[in-house]
């Protein structure tokens, strides 16, 4: 699959440059915006798997930008400057940018920029996954203790023996363990002794 890709920049021969520079090396190129609120709109309308942004644009600079995108439009980004502060890089990095290019442009530095950006998308969007599977994971595992506590003190029963009942009625109805608690902390499931 072809990579599609946005580039914004406020200089329309840095715009083309860049283009001919990507198309060469075989990316197709979606969308290009010389300000950065049309950048933010191109990007909902096209989708891209990639933006490069100028770090200076009227309008909105490529930092509000990026930070706007991080917010709504999950996507990776490169920033192209002329600028090398510090405060710039630091602010570059809190906003998510998965890449920075130095201007003039390089052909040569183009490729490893992108293949980095990529790379480092997918691992932070993985670990995005992995959280939100923790998360949910730890939901349940709060619930179920919870329906265990409320089976102990209404069965008199064992933690070992709520937990067996809350684990054979989920087998037994094919629902999920986080489900059977729900059920039990809002009264309406009570597992039977045995049920298989």
């Amino acid at each position: 699959m072809t990579l599609r890709i946005v580039i914004a920049d406020d200089e329309a021969v840095i715009r083309m440059g860049l283009r001919a520079m990507l198309e060469e090396k075989g990316y197709q190129v979606v969308g290009e915006a010389g300000d950065g609120r049309r950048v933010l709109d191109l990007v909902q309308k096209v989708r891209p798997d990639l933006v490069f942004l100028d770090i200076k644009m009227p309008h909105l600079g490529g930092l509000a930008v990026a930070e706007q995108m991080a917010d709504t439009h999950r996507v990776p980004v490169i920033l192209l400057t002329a600028y090398g502060e510090r405060s710039l890089i630091e602010r570059a990095q809190q906003a998510g940018v998965m890449g920075y290019l130095m201007k003039p442009l390089r052909e040569a530095d183009l490729q490893p920029a992108i293949e980095v950006a990529l790379a480092r998308f997918r691992d932070l969007q993985s670990l995005a996954e992995e959280v939100t599977d923790l998360q949910k994971s730890l939901e349940t595992r709060k619930l179920v203790e919870r329906a265990k506590g409320a089976l102990m003190q209404r069965l008199g029963l064992s933690e070992e023996e709520a937990y067996l009942r809350l684990q054979r009625a989920s087998r037994a109805s094919r629902r999920g363990m986080k489900e059977i608690a729900q059920g039990v902390l809002e009264g309406r499931d009570v597992p039977a002794a045995g049920e298989e």
